[in-house]
């Protein structure tokens, strides 16, 4: 076309850029380079490169295209032009913009053109704007299948799902004929609704009225199924399937998952013909949400040695939150130094996701590294840092920080205020917290949730405010929760108050009867005070009811593999290695003056002897028996344990990091210990 002077007819060179722009073999690279090329391109030209962009990963480009054509072409957009830039407007979600837009139409006299007006309602929907997009929706006088579809769907994804069925019954009232689009939207809403018996009427009113069912359609119904907890049914449909896609598979591995049979969904997914990262991310995610964080690095180092597919952000997000739970800092350290090398861009999820997990798993001058050098930050990358600092302890760095947020005028949320009083709580800031609390909705419009009410009664609880903290529960304008009464009963055993301890302990037990936890608190408390006959009256009635308390179990990572110990754990391979150097470490402890603590007992034990022995067997002290034999003396003891660390573990953990000459950095179902020198981070006030 250059060679025989073709390409500078504007018609045929618009021929070749529509081609170039829109083609199933399309180019927009080269398409804009053409473009570029054409002598005075015409409106339909400047409406196809919009309409180009404006369906790309980067609909703002469509944005940009059309000011452009507002400085450089003689003709002015027509009715064409506005349904293109107002999706790009909808696909960045920007409100403004898509207004200014609405306003530019209206003042073209093409307010009312049907196309444009069915554009706004999406427009308006992916903005979060449903008012606006219903209003756009009722001005209508002849609204056609389209339009009752954006207006369904907006509703239906926006979280509205029974207007979005509302809506469903007046289209078919009115005599408008659904389509499959129609049938998506509606299945949806159904999904979000949990309104299985409705979601069955329509995958039969389908059926009924010869709807076409395509991919798209089926997968929507599978959906439903899965998400109203029908499992059987969806797994019948997806059986019956004749062509499934990579979300097919997906959404039913999700679904097994979810429902806690993962023999199901591996099955499944070891079935799938062909596995994309999405499949991998499936399947890494439900171990890492359903509490197996585990398995959820198995699959991962699976992914690794396939090379099937290439991690993504879902994936590295997924498996730094496994870590983070597990407190493998081996494998994080491995994302972190993917990341680096794969060039990829650190987003605020990916920044979260980083300082969180080294935060958790102790090392929090890397978490600080992470977020010091982040090129933006939004609320959830200061939360988690603020989170970082509260659980190591240092609740002033943690204020300092709130304040350096403010500085950065950015808002802080509740999760920011959970954080924060929790720093407070961990470091006896009592009259920050009171303050920072009473602040929450009168100065941030923050309203307070039962965690931060829970965070309040541990604060006043842990100094010492015990019956301050008692009437700070009793005026609470919600009910309070088993976590708020819990906070109580906690602050009772440290300070060894047996009435308010048996007053909290009633009602925790009136909200959840099967929370071992409060048995064990209040038997911690009566062993404390040395009521060994309630102790056992206590653990009589866990075994009458069922109730079992939570076995502890502390885990350590070494050379990337993580190792678990439970109470009086034998199965480990090096079982006879660390039961000696334990015996070893009681000795020493033992000539340094150590005497074990027995209210720490749970059991009632006459024998002080057994009483010893059974403290020893804790799952914590087997864990640093190990650490000592398998980690370097330059490297710190690294373990989390699921529940809180005794008091008589914590004293042993300090006396052994003054006589091995070892850190020890313990994370317990609260906060970190970090022993060193015979001390620890927490000063005794935990």
């Amino acid at each position: 076309m250059l060679r025989s002077g073709l390409f500078f007819d504007r018609y045929s060179a618009s021929k070749l850029f529509t081609v170039s722009a829109l083609s199933s073999f399309s180019n927009l690279d080269y398409a804009l380079k053409v473009f570029e090329d054409i002598t005075q391109p015409n409106l339909y030209t400047w409406n196809t490169l919009i309409r180009a962009f404006a369906s790309s990963p980067e609909p703002i480009l469509g944005l940009l295209i059309f000011i452009r054509m507002l400085h450089e072409s003689l003709d002015f957009p027509n009715k064409f032009t506005f349904p293109f830039v107002i999706k790009a407007a909808g696909g960045i979600s920007c409100l403004p913009v898509g207004k200014a837009i609405h306003g530019m139409a209206i003042k073209a006299s093409l307010g009312s053109n049907l196309f444009i007006l069915n554009s706004l309602i999406h427009c308006y929907a992916s903005c979060g704007d449903m008012d606006s997009s219903y209003l756009v929706f009722m001005n209508i006088n002849e609204k056609d299948v389209v339009s009752w579809n954006s207006v369904i769907t907006g509703f239906a994804q926006g979280g509205f799902p029974e207007k979005a069925l509302e809506l469903f019954q007046r289209m078919k009232a009115e005599n408008v004929s659904p389509n499959d689009v129609t049938m998506v939207g509606i299945l949806s809403a159904c999904a979000k609704s949990m309104d299985l018996e409705f979601g069955r009427w329509v995958c039969q009113y389908i059926e009924r009225n010869g709807i076409n069912v395509n991919l798209t359609v089926t997968n929507a119904m599978l959906d439903m199924y899965l998400k109203t907890g029908s499992i059987l049914e969806a797994r019948r449909l997806f059986d019956k399937m004749e062509e499934k896609d990579i979300f097919s598979w997906t959404t039913m591995i999700d679904g097994y998952a979810k429902k806690g049979d993962f023999d199901a969904a591996r099955n499944l997914f070891n079935a799938m013909p062909r596995k994309d990262i999405s499949a991998w991310n499936v399947l890494i995610s439900a171990y890492e949400q359903n509490g197996k964080p585990k398995e959820a690095l198995a699959i991962f180092h699976e992914l690794q040695l396939s090379k099937a597919a290439k991690p993504d952000e879902v994936t590295l997000v997924s498996t730094l939150s496994a870590c983070a739970q597990l407190g493998a800092i081996d494998v994080g350290d491995w994302i972190n130094v993917y990341i680096k090398k794969q060039g990829i861009k650190l987003n605020c999820h990916l920044t979260t996701s980083l300082i969180d997990m080294y935060s958790k798993c102790g090392d929090l001058d890397k978490a600080l590294d992470i977020f010091y050098s982040a090129e933006r930050r939004d609320v959830f990358v200061w939360s988690a840092m603020i989170a970082g600092l509260a659980m190591h302890g240092r609740g002033t760095d943690a204020i300092d920080l709130f304040m350096k947020m403010q500085e950065a005028k950015v808002k802080p949320n509740v999760v920011t205020f959970t954080n924060l009083l929790c720093a407070c709580s961990h470091t006896g800031l009592v009259d920050e917290g009171r303050m920072f609390f009473n602040q929450m909705e009168s100065v941030y419009d923050v309203v307070p949730g039962i965690k931060h009410y829970a965070c309040m009664v541990d604060t006043l609880g842990r100094a010492g405010l015990l019956e301050e903290a008692f009437e700070f529960i009793e005026k609470m304008p919600i009910a309070p929760s088993a976590s708020v009464w819990g906070a109580l009963l906690g602050a009772c055993r440290i300070h060894g108050n047996v009435k308010l301890a048996e007053m909290a302990c009633s009602r925790l037990l009136e909200i959840d009867p099967e929370n071992h936890g409060a048995y064990v608190l209040l038997s911690n408390i009566y062993a404390k005070t040395g009521k060994w006959e309630n102790v056992s009256e206590l653990r009589q009635c866990m075994k009458v009811n069922g109730i079992k308390k939570e076995p502890g179990c502390s885990s350590i990572e070494v050379d990337g593999v993580i190792h678990e110990f439970l109470v009086g754990d034998n199965s480990h391979p090096l079982c006879k290695e660390i039961y000696k150097k334990l015996d070893e470490i009681i000795g020493r402890l033992k000539s340094a003056g150590y005497v074990p603590n027995a209210s720490h007992v749970l059991q009632f034990v006459e024998e002080e002897d057994m009483k010893e022995k059974a403290l020893n067997l804790h799952s914590e002290k087997l864990a640093i028996a190990f650490g000592l034999i398998s980690v370097g003396p330059s490297q710190p003891i690294r373990i989390v344990k699921n529940l809180r660390v005794c008091g008589d573990c914590h004293s042993v953990a300090k006396l052994i990091s003054k006589l091995y000459n070892r850190d020890i950095l313990l994370r317990d179902r609260y906060r970190f210990h970090h022993f060193s020198g015979g001390n620890c981070s927490c000063m005794d006030y935990w």
